[in-house]
């Protein structure tokens, strides 16, 4: 007989780590394919003759699609599985990405951002789904943080990247390579990814084991519970701090670089550079947090108690840096305190979707969505009333900033009142979905 310390040890698989890298890397290229928009407005409109409004409804637009296809793509992932439902989609925005370059007036301008935001608009929610499904929830708030980091530095050298292309090549061309990124993707993706982990060739038992009972959250689940949801103080603060979240940070995606060019003085390419500040500082806020919740949930006895902290700490500290930036004459230590401002929000992303998963269980992609939902009905609603409220003040930026600060402060006391990890699927028993009485 074998004595026991002479048996061979199985080290576990990293199939789930390939996951993450999978996110991470569609985050980055979900982030230039939005983002570069705003850096090639002013080329736009003078191209098709449109006023700040007009662009502005553009910018909408694609918030409109965003907002629509968040829960029907959440619980879409939830029903027949994340790899069908991002492959598709995935190929989808990426087409409507290069049809923004075959535009020739506003009607087809709005026609083909909206249709690129129906496509996007699934992203985030599925991925979460891959995480609930793939990841041992030691691990799912930090995969947050790496994922929200990656969006954020995509979004931030996106700018850089457009003024670069336009250089060499037209806005319009522009839009096409970097539809052919996605496309790129979503055939790796579609090759590697299997909904189920333990179908996968690449995980072994052992890692199968690490995941433990996430693998239960995998598809096949049936109608989510919205009434129970709906019905919880936590989701609807939830949704609500991520509506005016959003809110405020829509303007760095879409109006930043007209203010920085038209309010600062600053040149095209000038411009590009300054703009990426607040999503470079959005990204490490997120790191931050992934880096830094699970010490601070030692420390305070709790994940529910971490999560709060984190995130209410976060957005006093954006509204105070984001008035702060009004006041700072030096175009770039004005970026820099409006950086400051996105890393506070940025501190609350992966509490708000790791709440998701913990809060939705099986249903994680369905909730996800609908918070994804109420985030980008103020995407929809800010670009255009950045616009009226711009055209009937004379350029009054700083109300624009007075406005979001308040938003960031409503946000604050939104997460002082939420119960981040209590599941409220309905199925408790299950191993993946216990109870948390650490609030």
């Amino acid at each position: 007989m074998t004595s026991p310390e002479l048996l061979p040890v199985t080290k576990s698989s990293n199939a789930r780590h390939w996951v993450v890298f999978s996110a991470v890397t569609l985050a980055v290229v979900t982030y230039f394919d939005r983002v570069s928009i705003s850096q090639a407005a002013s080329l736009i409109s003078e191209d098709l003759g449109l006023t700040r409004v007009e662009m502005g409804l553009t910018f909408s637009a694609f918030s409109l699609g965003y907002f629509l296809m968040q829960v029907p793509g959440g619980w879409m992932s939830d029903w027949i599985g994340p790899r069908r439902v991002l492959t598709g989609i995935v190929l989808w925005w990426s087409f409507f990405t290069a049809a923004t370059g075959w535009v020739w007036n506003l009607a087809t301008l709005i026609g083909a951002r909206f249709l690129f935001g129906l496509g996007q608009g699934g992203g985030f929610p599925v991925l979460t789904k891959t995480f609930s499904t793939w990841l041992p929830k030691t691990e799912q708030v930090r995969a947050q943080g790496w994922m929200w980091l990656s969006a954020r530095w995509g979004g931030a050298f996106s700018p850089l990247l457009v003024v670069t292309l336009i250089q060499f090549i037209s806005w319009r061309q522009t839009f096409a390579v970097l539809g052919a990124l996605g496309i790129v993707w979503a055939g790796f993706f579609w090759r590697w990814y299997r909904d189920v982990p333990a179908k996968h060739r690449s995980i072994n038992t052992e890692e199968l084991a690490l995941i433990g009972a996430a693998v239960n959250t995998a598809s096949g689940h049936g109608r989510p519970p919205w009434g129970r949801f709906l019905r919880s103080r936590s989701v609807l603060l939830l949704f609500l701090s991520y509506f005016l979240s959003s809110y405020a940070w829509y303007f760095y995606i879409t109006w930043l670089p007209t203010y920085i060019q038209e309010a600062r003085g600053q040149s095209m390419t000038e411009s590009a550079f300054l703009a990426g500040f607040p999503l470079f500082f959005g990204g490490l806020g997120c790191l931050a947090c992934g880096v830094f919740l699970a010490r601070l949930a030692r420390w305070l006895g709790g994940q529910a108690k971490a999560r709060r902290t984190m995130s209410a700490v976060g957005f006093f500290a954006s509204g105070v840096c984001l008035i702060a930036s009004i006041h700072i004459s030096e175009p770039v230590w004005a970026m820099v305190a409006m950086g400051f401002a996105s890393f506070g929000n940025d501190l609350a992303m992966p509490p708000a979707w790791s709440a998701c998963m913990d809060l939705g269980g099986r249903y994680a992609g369905s909730l996800s969505g609908a918070m994804n939902s109420a985030g980008n009905i103020a995407g929809f609603l800010s670009p255009t009333i950045v616009a009226y409220l711009l055209q009937v003040t004379g350029d009054n930026w700083p109300l624009t900033f007075y406005i979001s600060s308040a938003a960031y402060f409503g946000c604050m006391v939104c997460w002082l009142l939420i119960d981040p990890v209590t599941c409220l699927d309905g199925q408790q028993e299950l191993d993946n979905c216990v109870m948390t009485t650490d609030t």
